[in-house]
């Protein structure tokens, strides 16, 4: 062969050995990273998928909990892995709140993974003790307004999702109330039972228990439209505080240069997954609803999720240098 004709030559050799590769995928197990530690939601979620997906694909989806630092050190695996569909990463809201918390974050959270999939999002619920004199969000809202910086909510951590889900409806209903982090939703749940804050936007999968067993009053959900679990309580947004929306979600993503043919075919499958009978009683009994959003409204999902976490940690001032 002469020296000229030999880089083409190699090119499309490469080229049909990519292809051949795609076309037999996955011919051996596949790495899944969740962003969190084993025990929690997104764990659930990755565990529930991936033994679906080991079923269609017939090969091991091994999930690898690599929970700290926000999903950061879980995110970095899968953005420096070889994009050949072999290493994923599971992802929860905190993917869309870092980029405006931390100052150096070491990758861009849009451009240097590549979205798939929406798996499960749930919603939060807006609840007080039993013994509260509130008996609706706007009764909440305008005793925080005649007692400026007295009412409490509990949260699990500073800067956590719960966190920017109480500064995000103090923002939007105009109020000021003060912020209390506990470690952990156990321990704000119990702070609210106890009587030491007013109130707490938890996650359906915490706060349930509590609110069937009658420890607490539901006031609101934080979803666009009523709960079909829940049909009773009114949404946050219809109870005075126009467009209020918040969601706790996890994501399904690969490397930034994961071939077309590969996002398409994983998004195909979780979104078959989505659909399953048993995917969603699994996926409901913790709150959370089963999807399968194509890769570009995936896409455009995250960028509104980024933008308004954004503005949220900037009005308060929220930042990890």
């Amino acid at each position: 062969m002469k020296p000229h004709t030999l880089l083409p030559a190699m090119l499309l050799f490469a080229s049909a050995g990519a292809a051949y590769a795609q076309a037999n995928y996955p011919a051996k197990p596949i790495r899944l990273i969740v962003a969190q530690t084993a025990g929690g939601n997104s764990d659930m979620v990755a565990r529930t998928y991936a033994q679906r997906l080991s079923e269609r694909f017939g090969q091991q989806i091994v999930v690898d909990n690599r929970g700290g630092a926000s999903g950061i050190i879980a995110t970095e695996l899968v953005v420096h892995a070889t994009p050949d569909g072999y290493t994923l990463l599971l992802a929860p809201t905190a993917h869309a709140i870092n980029p405006s918390l931390f100052a150096k974050l070491p990758y861009d959270s849009q451009r240097d993974v590549r979205a798939i999939s929406l798996l499960g999002i749930g919603y939060n619920i807006l609840v007080v003790n039993q013994n509260h004199a509130a008996r609706s969000v706007r009764d909440l809202v305008n005793a925080a307004k005649a007692q400026p910086g007295k009412l409490t909510y509990g949260s699990s951590g500073t800067a956590g999702a719960t966190h920017l889900t109480g500064l995000l409806f103090g923002m939007m209903a105009g109020i000021d109330v003060l912020h209390v982090p506990y470690k952990g939703a156990p321990a704000s749940l119990a702070g609210l039972l106890g009587g030491e804050i007013d109130f707490s936007i938890s996650s359906m999968a915490s706060t349930l228990p509590l609110l069937r067993g009658g420890r607490l009053r539901a006031l609101g959900v934080s979803s666009p439209q009523r709960y079909p679990a829940l049909p009773d309580i009114p949404t946050i947004a219809e109870s005075g505080v126009a467009g209020y929306e918040a969601s706790s979600w996890q994501g399904l993503f690969g490397p930034p240069k994961l071939p077309p043919a590969l996002v398409s075919l994983l998004h195909r499958e979780v979104a078959e997954i989505a659909k399953s009978a048993e995917v969603i009683k699994r996926l409901s009994n913790e709150g959370l609803v089963p999807q399968g959003s194509s890769p570009q409204e995936f896409e455009k999902f995250i960028a509104v999720e980024i933008a308004k976490w954004g503005k949220v940690t900037r009005a308060a001032g929220i930042a990890v240098k």
